[in-house]
């Protein structure tokens, strides 16, 4: 009941804008869309150094485009990880806050980690040549680095599970640990569980890669074939590897849970098992099969991240933590400035995109001028709309004068 107390008297007074259960989709889909880059990066690390230690011609090739599109996935997994910590910073205040309090030390150093990772990651893209001395070298510190900080986060999560266990993990005897030095949690199943999907996405990104360059005339059909396939195996072993994994998982949450029989779990590990099965039938023809292979490993993601987010729900409610209990306060005026953001960030980046596409495939840009224009003028709309909401809020207030 204390803990209860606590947890409950630990959340926002003004309570939420909007219902929680909204705020809890985008939680999930932009964690899913994270983690999926997430995925593409890590696992890219690692096939790209192992391509360059291969070092033949068409691995060493791959070697280079895969160093290329680490810093494209570093970009968008940093960007895409920022939503769903503002939804649990939402949602889930009163545990995300506690958590990074205890481990504050290493909170502020996961984001210096990122920092090291990314900065190791566009150095090793920009040593270019075969031959550049210390380029693996680079690859190897971005990966040692995104390790430390997936460890870091794992800790800072899973701490967050357990408020039963922070009386016993801050205080000793008439002592309380306020350094915010340590990290008191790590399960390492739940840990692999995260990891071990980097290297299947991988082989589905190399399934991807060959699909989009096949037809170019100035990529060899034999290097898109030789990579499709190594990404179909890749996916499909490593897809074996992450389901037993699971297993090892699922045995350790606590039993009186049953999360085993949780209708999201089902429909998460089914849609897992369709795209393991799926993946045995693509290796035939992995080019043609890269498309559907990529729906179903994000449908697959996205349906787990739900599971995940269920079981967190089975988690907090142990303690009488309720998402769906928070105070309700509608503002409307937020709301839709937050779904208008959402839809003009979209729009602006359908831009860049199109083009990228445009010129990777035909080697040349399309007519985008009106797209163009769209997108260069939202972003000042948008700076104006809030800027000014800013300064009549602030008045009527009295807050500027």
């Amino acid at each position: 009941m204390e803990l209860t107390n606590y947890l409950n008297a630990m959340r926002d007074a003004s309570g939420v804008p909007f219902y929680p259960v909204v705020f809890q989709f985008f939680l999930v889909l932009t964690f899913a869309l994270h983690i999926m880059f997430v995925n593409f990066l890590l696992g890219g690390v690692v096939v790209s150094i192992w391509a360059r230690i291969k070092a033949t011609p068409n691995s060493l090739r791959l070697s280079k485009a895969l160093a290329r599109g680490s810093t494209i996935n570093a970009s968008l997994a940093m960007v895409l990880g920022v939503a769903p910590l503002l939804f649990v910073q939402v949602i889930y205040d009163p545990f995300w806050y506690t958590a990074n309090s205890m481990s504050a030390y290493w909170a502020m150093a996961f984001l210096l980690i990122l920092a090291v990772a990314f900065t190791a990651s566009y150095v090793f893209y920009l040593s270019g040549s075969d031959k550049a001395p210390g380029a693996s070298g680079w690859a190897v510190l971005a990966l040692v680095a995104l390790l430390a900080a997936a460890a870091v986060i794992h800790a800072l999560s899973v701490e967050q599970l357990l408020p039963q266990m922070w009386k016993t993990w801050l205080i000793s005897g008439q002592e309380v640990n306020a350094s915010g030095k340590g990290l008191y949690a790590f399960e390492w199943h739940r840990f692999l569980h995260f990891i071990a999907p980097s290297i299947a996405m991988a082989g589905v990104y190399l399934m991807l890669y060959a699909w989009f360059f096949n037809g170019r005339k100035d990529y060899d059909r034999a290097y898109l074939q030789e990579t499709a396939t190594l990404g179909a195996n890749l996916a499909l072993y490593a897809t074996a590897a992450q389901i037993a994994i699971g297993l090892w998982w699922l045995f350790s949450v606590p039993m009186e849970f049953a999360f085993y029989k949780n209708p999201f779990f089902l429909v998460g590990a089914g849609m897992g098992a369709a795209f393991f099965l799926f993946l045995m039938t693509a290796r035939a023809n992995p080019i043609k099969n890269a498309p559907v292979a990529a729906l179903i490993a994000f449908l697959s993601i996205f349906l787990m991240s739900y599971a995940r987010e269920a079981l967190r729900m089975t988690y907090t409610g142990k303690v009488g933590y309720n998402i769906f209990d928070y105070k309700l306060s509608l503002d409307w005026g937020s709301t839709v400035l937050f779904l208008g953001t959402f839809v003009m960030g979209i729009v602006v980046m359908a831009y860049p995109i199109l083009v990228a596409v445009q010129v990777a495939k035909n080697g040349k840009e399309s007519n985008n001028e009106g797209l163009a224009k769209l997108a260069t003028a939202l972003p000042v709309v948008w700076f104006l709309v809030v800027a000014g909401l800013g300064i009549v809020i602030s008045l009527k207030n009295g807050t500027l004068f």
